[in-house]
Formats: structure tokens, C-alpha cells, sequence
């Protein structure tokens, strides 16, 4: 066992794609000699599971110390996609130091995910269906969009611009992210699985997994399918390397930016999501800084990525040790 690790190890490391020439590689480690300020909302679930972020964290780092089958896992989907298994890493544990506590065994993942196949519920808002929703006339634009990603990023936009927080038709809609009003019908902010997903996450990397892993193409207008996808590990992990690749390419097409030795920063885009958009944010900062004769502002890590990295060497040595 320990010898095949090894081997995908090497292999993983030597697909890593080599950055657009142009970009600038942004070095390992920390911008912030501080962690920055860790929001509220994550601290008080935190205290009212009577627990404390460093708990959290132990016991996602040790669910991937005793499991040899996930870690390797880990490393076969960075190897499909790409890039270095600490951007998966990174994902997860931010994840589980954060957000939710990580399951004690890996087969608990399995069982969720198929507890979902017979649960009923749908996509929806105020009983109108999202299939519904994005047939309105505002999203006809979307319909020429090629690829899951364009599309379901076009229908996001779409949602932010012109029905969030607004009335529409009559209709009112809340100020609340399109993943949480309309793909999570148990309770806003939800996410589930090992990496901890949104479904919309999901939908927008159906292309490129199918393309890449070739798994099944996603459909909303079949939740279980997608709730089964993001609950199920050796389903799930191809979706959050792709979501981190896609990261990673946008900040070097975009942004001008080799954000790929850098897991803090890509954990921190895993967060807070959008990185074209981020990207395409920095790149225009950073044109009027030129401008103004000032150097370049390097892609930062928020608290999420900061304890990735800041954890980076005890996360490499369990990979190591196999």
C-alpha cells in the first residue's frame, strides 16, 4: 500500500499543468503575519456545538490520518485534474475547521449519500420550481452559453443583477445568494459531503467532471442525483479538484496570477466562491495601480486559507508518510 502511494504521489506532482508564461507566480506561505478576522456566524455555530475551532480541526486531520483509502483518493482526483493534492486538502479541512464538523469514518459519507436518493424534495422558491425559474425571459440570454460553468455562472449573474433582493412580476425575492434561495432546500448555507459543496458548485462543474472523470452529467431538475453526487466521496472529490482548477485558471488567464503553490489562496476562493470574477476584480485593481506607478497587489488568503497554510507542513507529512 504504502508503495503505491508513493507512486501516485509522483504521478500527481507530475501532472501538475505549468502555469501561463506570463503569470506571476505568488509564492507559498502567508501575505498576513496575523490570521485575518474569522467571520461571526462561524464562531457562534462553532460555540453552540460547545466545541472550538482547533477541535475541529484535529478531527478532520485525523480522520485523514487514519483513512489511507481517502488520502489516496485525494491524490488520484489531483492527479485527473492536475494539481497538487494540498489544494484538496486545504478545501477540506477549511471546510471542517469552519463550517461543519468532519464525520469520524469515511464510510458515514457513503450512507448519507444514499439516503438522499430516497428523500423527496426539489429545487425551489416559494413553490416556483427552478426549472421554472430560469425559462423567465431575463435568462434567455444564458441559453447560449456553451459549457456547465458559462451557463449556470450566467444564470448566477443573472439572479444578482436582476432578482436579488428586488421585486420581479410582482414576485419578491430575497437578498440571499442564488445557491441558498433556490438548491438548498433543507436550510440556507447548506452544504454537505467531504468537501462540502453547494449544489450549485456542483452544477457548474458537471461539464468538466464528466469531461475529465467521466461521470454522469448533472441535472437540477433531479436533486437527489446532485445531493448524491456532493454527499458521496468518490463522487464528490472530482467535483472540488475541478472547482479548484478552475480557480487556479482563472487567477493565471485573468488575473495574471500562478496562484498553484499556494494552497491558502485556493482554499480561500473555495470559500468565498466566484473566481473569475475575483480574478477579474484583482486584474482591474491592479491596472490602476500600475497606473499610479504602484506595485502589483498579490492574491491574499482570508482566515480559511491562512490556516491552511499556516498547517501546510503537518498536512504534506501525512501524504508523506505513506
Amino acid at each position: 500500500m504504502a508503495r503505491q502511494f508513493f507512486w501516485i504521489l509522483i504521478l500527481a506532482a507530475s501532472l501538475i499543468a505549468p502555469p501561463a508564461l506570463a503569470a506571476t507566480p505568488v509564492p507559498a506561505g502567508n501575505r498576513h503575519v496575523e490570521q485575518p478576522d474569522i467571520p461571526f456566524g462561524s464562531g457562534s455555530r462553532t460555540r453552540a456545538l460547545k466545541t472550538t475551532f482547533e477541535a475541529k480541526y484535529r478531527k478532520v486531520y485525523a480522520l485523514l490520518k487514519r483513512d489511507d483509502t481517502l488520502r489516496t483518493k485525494i491524490v488520484e482526483a489531483a492527479a485527473a485534474y492536475r494539481i497538487d493534492p494540498m489544494h484538496i486538502v486545504g478545501a477540506i479541512v477549511g471546510e471542517h475547521t469552519y463550517n461543519v464538523d468532519a464525520y469520524d469514518r469515511l464510510q458515514t459519507y457513503y450512507v448519507k449519500a444514499v439516503s438522499y436518493l430516497t428523500t423527496r424534495f426539489s429545487f425551489a422558491y416559494d413553490g416556483e420550481d427552478v426549472d421554472a425559474f430560469i425559462k423567465r425571459p431575463e435568462f434567455a440570454a444564458c441559453d447560449a452559453e456553451t459549457g456547465s460553468y458559462a451557463l449556470w455562472t450566467c444564470r448566477e449573474r443573472v439572479w444578482n443583477t436582476q432578482f436579488r433582493g428586488r421585486t420581479v412580476g410582482g414576485k419578491g425575492f430575497p437578498n440571499n445568494r442564488f445557491s441558498a434561495v433556490f438548491f438548498q432546500p433543507f436550510y440556507a448555507g447548506q452544504t454537505f459531503g467531504i468537501g462540502q459543496l453547494n449544489p450549485l458548485t456542483a452544477l457548474q462543474m458537471s461539464d468538466a467532471v464528466h469531461r475529465v472523470s467521466g461521470l454522469p452529467k448533472l441535472d437540477h431538475r433531479y436533486p437527489q442525483q446532485v445531493y448524491r453526487t456532493i454527499m458521496d466521496p468518490d463522487l464528490t472529490l472530482p467535483y472540488v479538484a475541478a472547482t479548484l482548477k478552475t480557480a487556479i485558471d482563472a487567477y493565471a488567464e485573468i488575473a495574471g496570477f500562478d496562484i498553484s503553490n499556494n494552497p491558502g489562496i485556493t482554499a480561500t476562493l473555495y470559500n468565498v466562491g466566484n473566481p473569475r470574477e475575483r480574478a477579474q476584480a484583482l486584474r482591474r485593481e491592479n491596472a490602476e495601480r500600475a497606473a499610479k506607478g504602484q506595485e502589483k497587489r498579490l492574491p491574499e488568503e482570508n482566515y480559511y486559507g491562512w490556516l491552511v497554510n499556516d498547517r501546510l507542513s503537518e498536512l504534506k507529512a501525512l501524504f508523506a508518510a505513506n
